[in-house]
Order: structure tokens, then sequence, then C-alpha cells
């Protein structure tokens, strides 16, 4: 059973989200929360797998929110909704450690289908989505990895750090695949290895990662060799 926390201001899209997730079988809604203060208490009280965040909240808000759930409750995965798709939000709360965002315009059946998605470990965020991602964090300065980053990386295998770097870059498991000559399946394994190895939550959190400590350039592409 996926046991979901709803989190928005507005009492009528709660409502609205607890009548479309408790038709399926396999969700149930164990709480909800007015503020992001109150997400976070909710969320550590709870522990809930899917926490449905919205990102302007009273008190504290989303991103926030998010922060304090994924450092206090790191099984909880966040799930942003957000009016517009390109949300200044949005961006932040990745970087917080949102494993994704929907629309609220979304259908009925892609809202169930994103908390099951977000449930099971994947990351929601498409790779075109993911590429403005890394535009829009080229605003900031990425650092060479530090001594413990780089004892992170020295983990991983050759293959998995050529993964790695695709992932940053924002392609899909499909484009990696092509890319590396290998199939689906054993693309999968490399990038489930990966994010074990570097203790990261999701393939967003592999983007920010890779990015952060200037393993691809803000545009996707690799850094220029010095």
């Amino acid at each position: 059973m996926i046991r979901v926390l709803l989190a928005d201001d507005e009492e009528l899209m709660r409502a609205g989200l607890r009548v479309i997730l408790q038709t399926q079988p396999d969700i149930t809604v164990v709480g909800e929360a007015s503020d992001g203060a109150q997400a976070v208490q909710s969320a550590v009280a709870l522990a809930p797998h899917v926490v449905l965040m919205d990102v302007r909240m009273p008190i504290m808000d989303g991103v926030a929110a998010t922060a304090e759930i994924t450092a206090r409750q790191h099984a909880s995965r966040v799930l942003v909704l957000t009016t517009f798709e390109l949300d200044e939000y949005v961006f932040a709360a990745v970087r917080a450690g949102a494993s994704g965002f929907l629309l609220k315009r979304t259908p009925p059946e892609t809202l169930i289908d994103a908390v099951r998605t977000i449930a099971s470990g994947e990351g929601l965020l498409g790779p075109s989505v993911t590429r403005r991602l890394l535009v829009e964090f080229a605003r900031t300065s990425p650092a060479p990895p530090d001594t413990d980053t780089r004892r992170r990386l020295d983990r991983l295998t050759d293959r998995e750090r050529e993964v790695l770097l695709l992932m940053g870059r924002g392609l899909s498991n499909a484009e990696i695949s092509a890319r590396l000559y290998i199939s689906e399946a054993t693309t999968k394994t490399h990038v489930k290895r990966v994010l074990a190895k570097l203790d990261l939550r999701d393939r967003i959190q592999a983007v920010v990662f890779a990015f952060d400590n200037a393993l691809v350039h803000p545009r996707g592409e690799p850094p220029s060799p010095r």
C-alpha cells in the first residue's frame, strides 16, 4: 500500500486529490497539511512513501518543507505540485531534494501513475525538463569535487561513471542505451548501482550531483579539458 501525504493550503485542492487517489486499491491518503511546517511534522509522524507538496504555502513554503522532509525522513519522497512548469520554485525544490514535479492541471490518471512512479524509487522529470534545469543551474558556479566526493566517485566503475555523466546531461535510459550500445535492462542496472554507490535518491538528484561537482557543463555537455 502506497502511503500519501497531501500538503496544500487550498482545502478544495486537497479534497480533490484525496478523492482521486482513494479510488486506487494500492494507494491510501494518510494525512493532510495546510502549510509547510505542518507538512514536515506530518511527514515525520506518519512516514508516508510520497508527499504531494504544493510550493506556495504559508508559514513555510514547499521548498523549505521539502528540504526538511528529505533530511529528516529519508524514506519519504516529495512530488512537487506546481501551476507552471518553469516555476522558479520547481528548480529550488529539486535542489532541496524533490524527486519530481507535477502540474496541477495534470489528468487524474497521470497523477496516479506519478505517485506510483515516485513510490517505486524513480524520479519524475522528463529529459527535456532536466536539460532546462541544467541551464537554470548555470546561474551558479559549480565547484570541482571535494575529497569526500572524489572518494564516492572512485567507487564507480568506468561504465558506471559514463552512465552518471549521461544522466547528468539529461539522457533517458533509452538514450543512454543507444549511446553506449547496451540494453535498457543493463542501463537500469547501472543506474541503480550509481545511485546506491553515491547515496542518491533518484536520477534527478544524480543530475544535481553531476552539475554541482562540475562533472557536466551547465548546458549538459562534459566540461572542457583543463
